[in-house]
Formats: structure tokens, sequence, C-alpha cells
């Protein structure tokens, strides 16, 4: 469905730019920023993917995660309630065309997370549920009482360094479909360590709103 979604995008980009202005605020910053780096695109398709990732490093992570969650919920609510339809399906083509160099090959990825210890069992299988920033680069700031540290092998998360606001940090970014076996959890004081294998893909919603209208308003 990818051709369908891209020839209705720029509707449902302005569509959702009136009815969230905080999306187009960072996106017309993310704009300005990309453009005073050069205006880069290579290797993505359109000038869209490029900014949609700089927009998300420059903080809509946050609230489009807690988005991202909340229209996991069912296909109906992610057609109905969720309006950041356009930066989803951006960012879910910019990470399957800068997948590509690696022909398969998959990344070893670390990710600090303070406050509540997650609790994971050996053999299980999860998924992030968001687009997970990540790094090839392990943290050592230790600056916490409780923290889960997630060592990551994703076979499906790809660099963004050159299409992020701080390219230094390496961050590799995750898709929230990508799933993983826990392969190892081990327990140190306040510090919880858990170790993730990809092991495939779970189904997302990136042509539910192709059911509806251009904007993903009606269900048809």
């Amino acid at each position: 469905c990818g051709p369908a979604m891209a020839a209705g995008l720029q509707d449902l980009i302005h569509s959702e730019f009136q009815k969230n202005p905080a999306f187009a605020n960072l996106w017309a910053q993310a704009v300005a920023e990309w453009q005073k780096r050069g205006a880069s695109v290579s290797p993505l398709p359109s000038q869209d993917h490029a900014i949609a990732l700089m927009a998300f490093t420059m903080g809509l992570y946050g609230i489009f995660n807690i988005e991202v969650l909340q229209a996991g919920r069912s296909p109906q609510h992610y057609r109905d309630n969720f309006h950041y339809k356009s930066l989803h399906f951006l960012l879910t083509q910019a990470l399957a065309v800068l997948r590509e160099p690696l022909k398969g090959q998959c990344l070893d990825v670390f990710r600090q997370q303070c406050g509540d210890q997650v609790n994971a069992q050996r053999g299980d299988t999860v998924r992030f549920g968001q687009f997970l920033i990540t790094s090839l680069k392990k943290s050592n700031d230790g600056g916490c009482s409780e923290e889960t540290e997630f060592q990551v092998r994703t076979c499906h998360g790809a660099g963004i360094q050159s299409f992020s606001e701080h390219p230094e940090y390496e961050w590799v970014l995750i898709p929230p479909y990508e799933t993983f076996e826990v392969t190892e959890v081990t327990q140190e004081g306040g510090r919880v360590k858990i170790q993730l294998r990809s092991n495939g893909i779970s189904s997302n919603y990136n042509c539910e709103w192709l059911k509806g209208d251009s904007t993903g308003d009606s269900l048809g």
C-alpha cells in the first residue's frame, strides 16, 4: 500500500497540522534545522522523510510515542484518534530505506532507562511498541538509583545520525513493530540488565487510514 499512502500523504500532513499545532510547530523548526545543515536527503526518498527524522529527534518523540502507544489499542482508535499518521508512515519508510545498505545485518545497541525497573522473564517475546531511540554507544552515566539497561540486537532498526539533532550520539531508531526474545535478565542492586534479540515483527497500521478518506477521518 506504499504508493497509495504516498499519493495522499501531503493532504494528510496538512490535515494533521491543522489538528495538531504542536506537530506543525516542531515540523517548521525541523525544516529550518535541516536547511541549515544543507538540506541533505540521500539516501531517503524525499525531504519529508528527512524532516520527519529531524523533527522526531528535536523533541517530537515524547508526545508522539505516547500517542503511538495509545493508537496501538486498535485499528479503529488509530484511524479516529491518532493524528500523527503521516509521521508514523514517514518514519517507517525512512527506516526501511536506511536498512537497505545493511543487507540484513543486525545492530547491537544500548538504552538506559531511569525509574521503575522493567520486569521481564527469559524466553518472553516482547516489543517496545514505540519508535525507540537507542545508541551504538553504551552510556556510563550510572546516575540512577533504579535503572533498566537494555542490550538489544535489532534487525529492523537503523542509524539516523545524518538526520538527527544530535549526530554525535550515534542513535539507532527501533520501530514499534519489531519483536524481541528476552535472552538474559540479571540484577545487580538497583540495576536490571535485559538482553534482547530480534525475532521478527508484528503488525502495524500504516494502511488503515486508506479505508477512510485522504485525511484518515472516516471509516469508509
